[in-house]
């Protein structure tokens, strides 16, 4: 038994020595995650207490960056506003602006837009800060592809829809009069005439309208529809009947115009040739019959765009072999005799690797003396007489020019009376711009 105790002993011992090395190494680990974990704690908010400083220097930075990336875009859309002869943006379309036209008081232009609606601005100052304007909601399902001048105060508007192309002329509804004419409102535009299907499915691709003064034509509206296809129509603007139609047998139209005294007809299309027919009227002054009388040859390629001289007398043509054309078409054509070139320009407007560009369009100021063109997005101008550049807006509107439209006479502007150019465009806008300089070099 005695030797048992001194077993028991020293196995107590070393356990207790054991127990205390345990127990000893598992306080000591404890005791350095502890202390790792302040250790971290207080790195962690050294640096939350460094950064704090630079964060808030970070967020000053971004926050001066975004003013000064604001300015400079307030700045660069101060730059587009004021080209020298942009004079103001008409705002307030939904959508592409397809189509402007000015009446023929000149004080009011008729817009046509995709949103569905055409909108007539009175332009009672060309560089008021806001204008008044009256909207026409078109029948839906329709989109308003161009407008025309249709008759006095009345507006004739072209629109596609899946069924085909269709005509409206609006014009304005008389005003009341009598006992009930102290609550009448303003007279709104109604629809005084309609035509579907006018070039079957084909689409419009432009729409012209003029008053005929020629010979015994007796002041009558003539309105002309030319389709994608080859196809020209034209109607009588106050009744909408056709009263004649002809076909260009070109493949495929690129556009039609009639001569400011509604005489002569002339259509660019897929081929270099442009073809020119004369409206004639009948006694009574109404249209007798439409007959090709001649055609313009001399340019190597399609020609894009084509208008008439204010006397009707000229055309003037842009084509994609580089040039300008200038035409005399007063010839005695009954006899043979055959339109002929005045003028050849070469176009002045070349890509980066200098290749020549062609226009898109050509609209010449009422008086003749300011051809205005563009390309894209761009609006040039110049003499007609000597091809000369007068200006140039590289970046006129923010997307492609869909239209434009010169005043037929000066509009107000302050305490004068300006030539105004109006451009539309895919970014839903329309501008005016004044007639630049004749003496510009």
């Amino acid at each position: 038994m005695d030797s048992t105790i001194p077993i028991a002993i020293v196995s107590a011992i070393i356990g207790i020595v054991i127990a205390f090395l345990v127990f000893s190494n598992y306080f000591q680990n404890r005791k350095s995650e502890v202390e790792s974990i302040t250790n971290q704690l207080e790195t962690i908010q050294t640096n939350q207490k460094t950064s704090k400083p630079q964060q808030s220097h970070k967020n000053t930075s971004k926050k001066s960056q975004a003013k000064s990336h604001s300015h400079t875009a307030d700045h660069k859309d101060a730059n587009k506003r004021h080209h020298p002869l942009d004079l103001n943006t008409l705002k307030g379309h939904g959508d592409i602006v397809t189509g402007v036209c000015f009446l023929s008081n000149a004080e009011s232009l008729a817009t046509a837009c995709a949103d569905g609606v055409v909108r007539v601005f009175k332009l009672d100052d060309a560089s008021s800060k806001s204008f008044k304007f009256m909207r026409i909601n078109l029948p839906a399902g329709g989109h308003p592809i161009a407008v025309a001048a249709a008759d006095e105060a009345a507006v004739a508007v072209a629109c596609h829809a899946l069924f085909g192309s269709s005509l409206y002329m609006y014009g304005e509804e008389k005003p009341k009069t009598g006992a009930d004419s102290k609550q009448a409102k303003l007279p709104l535009p109604e629809i005084k005439w309609e035509q579907h299907k006018v070039h079957d499915k084909r689409a419009i691709l432009t729409l012209v309208g003029t008053k005929a003064t020629y010979g015994s034509a007796d002041g009558s509206t003539i309105i002309v529809s030319c389709s994608e296809g080859t196809d020209i129509v034209l109607f009588h603007g106050k009744s909408g009947k056709i009263v004649g139609n002809v076909d260009t047998n070109q493949l495929k139209n690129n556009m039609a115009t009639i001569s400011p005294n509604g005489r002569f007809i002339a259509a660019a299309a897929f081929t270099a040739d442009v073809k020119v027919w004369e409206v004639v009227y009948s006694k009574d002054g109404a249209v007798k019959e439409v007959s090709r009388i001649m055609e313009l040859k001399g340019h190597k390629s399609a020609v894009t765009w084509l208008c008439f001289s204010p006397n009707s007398e000229q055309v003037i043509t842009a084509s994609k072999d580089g040039t300008i054309r200038v035409w005399n078409i007063n010839v005695r054509y009954h006899l043979s005799e055959d339109p002929k070139t005045l003028k050849v320009f070469p176009i002045p407007l070349k890509d980066a690797n200098g290749t020549t560009l062609h226009y898109d369009r050509l609209c010449i100021s009422p008086d003749g003396k300011i051809l205005a063109t563009t390309h894209g997005s761009m609006i040039q101008w110049l003499c007609p007489e000597t091809g000369k550049v007068l200006d140039t807006a590289e970046k006129a509107h923010d997307g492609d020019i869909t239209d434009m439209a010169w005043s037929p006479s000066p509009i107000p502007m302050g305490d004068k009376r300006i030539l105004v150019l109006a451009t539309a465009s895919v970014d839903k806008k329309v501008k005016l711009w004044a007639a630049p300089s004749l003496n510009a070099s």
